[in-house]
């Protein structure tokens, strides 16, 4: 499995390396050179499958044979195993034909959780295996800092730097990441916003030789991994509700797209929020898609020349872009205040 750089001119990677790497050195996001494909047939025989399975078979076709199906199988299993619920993330019906899907059952009660759980252990075996240690630095507006420190608190081969905005994340969130006392994490509160602690990461990883002195990678969803390790609660979620035999549809309530991104196999109406790349990333998967509309909004004048580029000159129908006279923290309100509005919601 080859995955290349969303700006073309970093070198190609398998799994283990872009799981590593994080964000690519050209500063585009690594995506597969080819998508996997599921056959109806395939899919039909997951539908009896317990969710670590399920996720284990889907993850495989992103991962090849760079982690052996069985050590990818225990992983999920110990990832998921510890979940409060015995499905993982189960479905409840609202309404005829509308259902709420549960993430919040991990140990940190965020979505991210899904992801971040199997992510440390994927990084826990690679790890092993090289010998190396590495720096992981994260940018949070809340639950990616507590779900990733959850995920990493204690493990040999890695350190965790949590950059968080001063005062703009919810006390139950600041205290998850600020009360872990294990040695290989540490807590910075930025003063600004969500968009300076991003802008922060994306610089340390334009410093090449800082970069490499200090082998840094990531969490967030710059890192294809943690994008990955989303799409197998889509896949459940579809196959519940009678994917691939019935036509199912997603509404996302997320202002970040490494969330709806997870979601390109499936038919889903999407609005998000994008501070560059994941936009770029997000259009590119799904432009062209039958039965699906994306809705970008990015901050007017943050994203580089390139990724503005890349999602205003696509011209498929399905994708709609909006420059927005503010910050990311701006774009992520308003797609919250859509989704809070029921009128605007159901249109």
């Amino acid at each position: 499995m080859e995955y290349v750089s969303t700006r073309g001119s970093a070198p190609s990677r398998d799994f283990t390396g872009v799981l590593l790497a994080g964000l690519a050195e050209d500063g585009g996001l690594f995506v597969p050179a080819t998508w996997p494909h599921f056959s109806p047939d395939a899919l039909r025989a997951m539908r009896a499958m317990p969710y670590a399975r399920l996720a284990a078979t889907v993850l495989g076709a992103f991962i090849g044979p760079a982690i052996a199906p069985d050590t990818l199988l225990a992983m999920c299993e110990d990832a998921y195993g510890g979940f409060a619920h015995p499905a993982v993330c189960p479905l409840v019906q609202l309404d005829h034909g509308l259902w709420v899907h549960e993430l919040f059952h991990g140990p940190t009660l965020a979505f991210k959780d899904m992801a971040m759980q199997l992510l440390g252990r994927l990084f826990d075996h690679v790890l092993g295996q090289t010998g190396q240690r590495i720096t992981i630095v994260a940018a949070t507006s809340g639950d990616t800092g507590s779900a990733a420190i959850e995920a990493c608190r204690d493990r040999a081969n890695i350190d965790l730097v949590v950059l968080h905005p001063r005062g703009r994340t919810s006390e139950v969130q600041r205290r998850q990441m600020t009360t872990v006392l294990a040695d290989n994490i540490t807590n910075i509160a930025v003063e600004g916003s969500f968009d300076d602690c991003q802008d922060l990461v994306k610089a340390m990883f334009a410093d090449t030789a800082f970069r490499d002195e200090m082998a840094l990678s990531a969490v967030n969803s710059i890192n294809w991994a943690r994008v990955a390790a989303q799409i197998p609660y889509y896949i459940a979620a579809g196959l519940a509700l009678g994917a691939p035999d019935r036509e199912v549809a997603f509404a996302v309530p997320t202002g970040n797209f490494g969330n709806v991104l997870a979601e390109r196999d499936e038919r889903v109406t999407i609005v998000g929020a994008t501070s560059g790349d994941t936009g770029s990333a997000a259009i590119e998967g799904c432009r062209g898609l039958p039965g699906l509309d994306v809705f970008i909004l990015h901050p007017d004048g943050r994203p580089s020349e390139v990724q503005r580029r890349q999602m205003t000159t696509v011209l498929d129908k399905n994708v709609h872009n909006a420059a927005v006279r503010g910050t990311f923290d701006d774009c992520q309100a308003l797609v919250k205040a859509l989704f809070r509005d029921p009128t605007a919601r159901a249109e």
